[in-house]
């Protein structure tokens, strides 16, 4: 059956292959189509009318579970569907971050007086503001389950979250029946399977390519020294993994707040230093940059003495964060690796950043695909 050129998240691949950031993919375009689905059906099933709106329940729309191997398109895809829906009630999220704000929630509820209630629900709880905000769409990258915490969890979460006419659209590198594969008690997370097979179209993206690593294939990732020339190879670097995108400006979310980035396209970030390491920013922030792109460049990477101890702090920790998420990095330094850290305060710490920088512009870095989260546990 022919496909509609004209729907949004077509559109918005199409104008992508237009200008040639991506190659164009049989696979990647079946996917569209079922966002485009999701989409439209979104946008028929909602409330016209302020009393419509305020009183009258959703109508449930089935959502889309795409799974595929790492590097085939699936954060790209969601990124144009997330931006294409015309709906204010939505959100994107790290399926890590969700599951660790919903712990969170539930442990303050339960210290609450109302939790200390032996018939309180602390899931319900969790559950309602999200629906009193009106949520229609919850996107969640990188759907995964390892911990028994969350598994145990899941289907009484999603259950409310479906029956209050919450859509979900999920990315996974693996299909509903592998969750939780080999997990403590598993018979007890298989209801959770069936309700996420009946309430999503389960799609798998077999894309020919792993378009992430061949962004890297052969590329010098950092820079050394100042001056036009340094730029110059930064900005080279930044289109070569962008596809020719010269990016917008974003936002990463975190923790009720929300981070500055300058530059933003097809899962790469770029920032100055200062944007990171002049601010005060703390390891979970780095965390969730590491879990939004795939790619960061870091421009005018300094020289760290005494009078520069907390950006070197911070720089320590945001490559930690990078490094154990294996998020591909580009930067241009002011001196050599080796010279970066002059700060008897944090050499030691400064000697493990500087081999994992120099592990992060290798091949074989370069060649891996993402890692996958810590172990999403509650904290």
């Amino acid at each position: 059956m022919p496909q509609a050129t004209n729907t949004p998240v077509r559109s918005a691949y199409d104008a992508l292959v237009s200008r040639g950031a991506i190659t164009p993919d049989a696979a990647q375009r079946d996917a569209v189509a079922e966002l485009d689905r999701v989409l439209a059906d979104l946008t028929a099933s909602r409330p016209s009318g302020f009393f419509a709106r305020l009183f009258d329940k959703p109508e449930p729309v089935r959502g889309l579970y795409l799974h595929g191997e790492v590097g085939r398109g699936k954060t790209m895809l969601m990124d144009l569907f997330f931006a294409a829906v015309p709906l204010a009630e939505k959100r994107r999220v790290h399926f890590h971050e969700f599951m660790d704000e919903v712990h969170a929630g539930i442990a303050a509820f339960r210290k609450s007086a109302k939790g200390r209630d032996h018939d309180a629900d602390p899931v319900e709880a969790v559950v309602r503001p999200m629906l009193k905000r009106g949520l229609r769409l919850l996107c969640l990258d990188e759907f995964h389950v390892h911990d028994i915490t969350n598994a145990m969890l899941l289907y009484r979460l999603f259950y409310k979250l479906f029956a209050g006419g919450v859509t979900l659209v999920a990315t996974s590198n693996v299909v509903p029946d592998e969750l939780y594969k080999d997990g403590l008690n598993r018979q007890l997370f298989l209801p959770f399977i069936e309700l996420l097979k009946q309430r999503t179209v389960v799609a798998a993206l077999p894309a020919a390519q792993d378009y992430r690593r061949l962004k890297f294939a052969g590329q010098h990732v950092y820079a050394f020294g100042t001056g036009p020339d340094v730029r110059a190879a930064m900005d080279r670097l930044w289109l070569r993994i962008t596809g020719g995108e010269p990016g917008e400006p974003g936002t990463v979310e975190s923790i009720g707040r929300h981070i500055h980035v300058p530059l933003t396209a097809m899962g790469a970030a770029r920032f100055g230093f200062a944007d990171v390491c002049d601010k005060p920013l703390g390891t979970r922030d780095f965390v969730r940059i590491a879990h939004q792109f795939d790619s960061v460049i870091i421009d005018d990477v300094p020289q760290m003495d005494h009078t520069r101890s907390d950006a070197a702090k911070r720089f320590i920790l945001l490559i930690d964060s990078l490094y154990d998420r294996g998020v591909k990095l580009g930067a241009s330094f002011a001196v050599p690796l080796d010279q970066l850290g002059k700060d008897d305060r944090t050499a030691f710490e400064f000697q493990r950043t500087v081999s994992r920088l120099t592990e992060m512009q290798s091949e074989e870095y370069l060649e891996k695909a993402l890692r996958d989260s810590p172990a999403d546990t509650p904290t």
